[in-house]
């Protein structure tokens, strides 16, 4: 059983409704099974939809913001914890420091740096968290098709199934970590 777990996901909330259905139902879910959220501390898009959802549920919040994106995404000011750090690679170091596990929602540029990290040290043995890609109405397809590429073509030293898991849907994502 996973204590905390890192949400990895976008400060937009994107076109489809089914991507804020998706974070409340993993809010809802962390909530209920009581595993206490980490995440990057905004306010804003998916990431606060997650944290408003666990916070509205009863559950536990970590935000962990960089100083130079505390006013951009508009840093959540009713979190259990806030921790207001220097730069992005020191809040990733702390996400994953306070977490078991991690979880990835859709999301950009930011969401894509945070999962590829969290997988590079899976691959170096760096750590051995689990990693699960919520790929949610076929956000991640072209994504997964990329990585498998890499696979086929010899450029990853470790089966893309041993770096982590990708499911559908909410229910199945926290089915696979109690």
């Amino acid at each position: 059983m996973y204590k905390s777990i890192a949400v990895f996901c976008g400060s937009n909330s994107g076109n489809d409704p089914i991507y804020e259905q998706h974070a409340k139902d993993i809010g809802t879910l962390l909530a209920e099974k009581n595993i206490m959220l980490v995440y990057g501390g905004g306010n804003t898009g998916l990431m606060g939809i997650v944290a408003n959802t666990v916070l509205q549920e009863g559950g536990k919040v970590i935000g962990v913001i960089p100083e130079l994106l505390k006013n951009i995404e508009r840093h959540h000011k009713g979190l259990t914890e806030l921790h207001i750090v220097a730069d992005m690679h020191t809040r990733k170091k702390m996400m994953y420091e306070l977490s078991d596990a991690a979880i990835v929602l859709p999301g950009g540029n930011g969401t894509l740096d945070e999962m590829f990290e969290m997988i590079t040290w899976n691959a170096l043995t760096i750590h051995n968290k689990k990693i699960i890609l919520l790929n949610t109405a076929g956000f991640y397809n072209a994504l997964i098709g990329h990585i498998n590429q890499m696979q086929v073509q010899g450029f990853l030293h470790t089966d893309l199934r041993d770096t982590f898991e990708i499911y559908d849907t909410p229910d199945a994502v926290i089915a696979s970590m109690v």
